[in-house]
């Protein structure tokens, strides 16, 4: 964990004992997959400041999300989160091993099905539905990733690839 020095062990094992839940689970070499694992992540409420910081962060002040009053106005009724918000979000619900993930290699298919409301709680299912080699150093896990929010309503739908370190691999002990 050569970016973050010192802090970094702590962080990593705060973020181990706070797990509720197991995730998308990338925490081990590549030859230790198998073709349709599934996980699912505990819980993370969205809030109010979720969204007011996440604005902050992108620059995405859309009033859907920021305005109340024209929220109102809206199909939805009431503001809703960024749907990048929730993508991220649920991306933090993860177990990540640090030297095991060497990249997030991207996303397809991606769509966000229904809004995420303030005080929706989302989970994250996942199914690891292909391993591809890349050479002797590496392997992308592929994932279908499924965000569901407290009623079991899919929020959003994405098959997502992470590339992963093989055994021996250097950078997996790093």
């Amino acid at each position: 964990m050569a970016a973050v020095k010192g802090g970094g062990i702590c962080f990593y094992s705060f973020l181990h004992q706070s797990r509720g839940g197991e995730g998308v689970r990338f925490d081990r070499p590549f030859e230790q997959y198998a073709l349709g694992e599934r996980h699912r992540s505990r819980g993370r409420t969205i809030t109010e400041a979720d969204i007011v910081q996440f604005a902050g962060v992108s620059g995405d002040f859309y009033p859907l999300h920021m305005d109340g009053e024209y929220a109102k106005r809206t199909p939805f009724g009431e503001r809703i989160a960024h749907g990048m918000l929730t993508l991220s979000a649920a991306t933090g619900l993860w177990m990540m091993e640090p030297g095991v993930v060497l990249a997030f290699y991207g996303i397809d298919s991606l769509r966000f099905v229904r809004p995420v409301k303030i005080g929706d709680t989302i989970y994250v299912e996942s199914e690891v539905k292909r391993l591809t080699e890349r050479g002797e150093e590496a392997g992308l896990v592929t994932v279908h990733q499924r965000i569901v929010n407290q009623r079991e309503e899919t929020v959003v739908d994405a098959v997502v690839h992470v590339l992963v370190a093989r055994e021996g691999n250097a950078s997996a002990r790093a």
